[in-house]
């Protein structure tokens, strides 16, 4: 391949200890430090930090450097702070190229020498392939600044209420035909006991009347189009049986959130603890029922003198769910404390696996629960308590028999009423949601969010956004934020007014289309159209990710992906290879 005079600044970054321990950065620098095209080759501790970036916007002044190589941890992680850093030299971003040498390297070899080489070798690569880098620039869009939210539980309410109060406008979406979601069934929330009615009804009166919310309640979403800013979303009506309507309406927006919520595991496939055939074990939502209506009783309308509550039900079970729902066992707490209010001489139970007192104020309240004398049972994670009905001659409707771990006794306790703490779980129509706005789910179906830790409102389609429990599972705090998370992205988003898209995209050269529409097929983003009057595709740059499979299926080799040339990832192969 023919070589390209360049000179290229390149930075092997420590990171702390992370890649040091490991690797022999010295080496690596001192070896990068002899290719033809390299001008100059540092070591630094951490080149992310403020004095790292500083260093390369330094040498890019003083050195004439024309392209950079930054050897480090993934680029998914600090590529855009090394871009920022060349823009802010006066290079242009594309120019760069990250070699990850922490997580493709020092994180997962023991061997220091072999380690050693092969960073050599990645980062080689990086030099050979940033010497055919060409200089991009990114496009700009208009913008449409109104805001499609579906789901209109807590996480709607208020993610909505923010974009309306900064002046936007927002349609607020919803199947039902009321607001609040699954907190509107809630009677207190914990730890403090503070009314769940109180907190719905001040975001429910400032959402009705809000000039910037245009209400779309018995709706749901039919098709959405178009792109991050230029969104086109039609909208149909359901009646109660969630059976679609004539009705359709069509709406211009330029960012959607989705904050649809989940729904709670159905006890009954737990067959073990008789919900449905025992009368008197119900759900904790069927337990809100009873707070909200004011009275605690058994079916047969007699108060209870035991009461049990059980933890975990098909959350942490291998059978049900693997993960935690977070919120049951601070729920089950509060219950205690409304069961001792309404009837100080009930006997309370409290039967769980372990106890999840994470967030402000928990562990207090978990130990304030303790001191009203509840009985906490601890049973084995994959065994369960045993419930049965009660003899003639017991003074309780049932009882529950549990291998109770911390006394590693067999205990039996009354019981009248049980409730069964559901888990968290996705709702049924949370697939057909992520095909409408084209997102992805986990395992668990649950909506994936574009990074766990740096960007966790955000998915890998531009402009939706994702807040609440149809992400995982979450207490209000939480949801709240995370809701607010959103609306602050899209209100940065709107104060720009253009949607910067980015430069790295494929381009199809119409001489060349042959019209067989392969890579309309396989494009996930939807982002190639066909032409039916020149039978040629075109790629919609705005749409597209750059994930380069229309690049490799196109047999007449009409697709070139910019910033991944053949010529860069040939060179790229070369590097390392060499």
């Amino acid at each position: 391949m023919e070589s390209r005079e360049c000179k290229i600044g390149v930075y092997i970054c420590n990171c702390g200890t992370n890649i040091a321990k490991v690797v022999d950065c010295e080496a690596v620098r001192e070896y990068i430090s002899e290719l033809p095209q390299v001008a100059i080759a540092r070591t630094y501790k951490y080149m992310c930090s403020n004095p790292g970036q500083e260093l390369i916007i330094q040498d890019i002044k003083e050195q004439g450097l024309d392209r950079v190589v930054v050897a480090a941890c993934s680029p998914r992680m600090h590529e855009r702070t090394f871009r920022a850093a060349l823009q802010t030299a006066g290079l242009n971003p594309y120019m760069f190229e990250m070699a990850n040498i922490r997580e493709q390297c020092s994180w997962v070899h023991d061997d220091p020498q072999a380690a050693t080489e092969k960073a050599k070798a990645l980062t080689q690569a990086a030099v050979f392939r940033v010497a055919y880098h060409e200089a991009l620039e990114q496009m700009m869009v208009d913008m449409c600044p109104n805001t499609l939210v579906i789901g209109a539980g807590i996480a709607g309410l208020t993610a909505a209420l923010e974009l309306a109060d900064a002046g936007q406008k927002v349609y607020l979406l919803d199947k039902q035909d009321h607001l609040g979601g699954n907190l509107a069934r809630v009677d207190l929330t914990a730890p403090y006991l503070d009314s769940a009615r109180d907190l719905l009804t001040e975001r429910i009166t400032r959402v009705k009347t809000s000039d910037n919310i245009e209400l779309l309640l018995n709706s749901r979403l039919q098709e959405l189009k178009g792109y991050v800013g230029n969104f086109s979303a039609t909208l149909v009506s359901v009646d109660s049986d969630d059976t679609e309507e004539n009705k359709a309406q069509k709406i211009e927006v330029g960012n959607v959130i989705v904050c649809t919520g989940y729904k709670e595991f159905p006890a009954e496939r737990v067959t073990h603890f008789g919900y449905g055939k025992l009368p008197n074990v119900i759900t904790s939502f069927d337990f809100e029922k009873m707070l909200r209506a004011g009275r605690i009783e058994c079916k047969d309308g007699e108060i209870p003198n035991y009461v049990a509550i059980i933890h975990c039900v098909g959350s942490r079970s291998p059978e049900y769910h693997g993960y935690c729902s977070r919120v049951c066992c601070m729920t089950a707490l509060k219950y205690v404390h409304e069961i001792k209010s309404a009837i100080p001489s009930c006997y309370v139970s409290d039967l769980y696996i372990d106890m999840h007192a994470f967030g402000k104020g928990h562990e207090d309240f978990y130990r304030r629960t303790s001191e009203v004398k509840t009985m906490f049972l601890m049973f084995g994670k994959g065994d369960h308590p045993i419930i049965r009905s009660a003899g003639p001659k017991d003074d309780c409707q049932m009882l529950i028999e549990v291998n109770e771990q911390l006394s590693g006794e067999v205990i039996e306790i009354p019981a009248d009423l049980v409730i069964l703490m559901v888990g968290m779980e996705a709702r049924e129509d949370a697939t057909e949601t992520a095909r409408l706005v084209n997102i992805s789910q986990d395992k668990d179906g649950w909506f994936i969010e574009s990074h766990p830790k740096l960007d966790p409102v955000a998915t890998t389609t531009d402009g939706i956004y994702i807040a609440g429990t149809c992400v995982a599972p979450k207490d209000i705090p939480d949801t709240v934020a995370q809701a607010r998370a959103a609306a602050g992205r899209i209100l940065a988003k709107i104060a720009k007014g253009k949607i910067a898209v980015d430069a790295i995209y494929a381009e199809i050269n119409e001489d060349s289309c042959s019209g067989c529409r392969i890579c309309n097929e396989l494009c996930p983003y939807s982002a190639i159209e066909f032409d039916d009057e020149k039978k040629r595709s075109h790629v919609l740059s705005v749409m597209c990710k750059a994930c380069g499979a229309c690049v490799a299926a196109c047999p007449s080799g009409a697709i070139k992906g910019r910033h991944f040339t053949d010529q860069q990832m040939f060179a790229q192969i070369e590097g390392v290879l060499r």
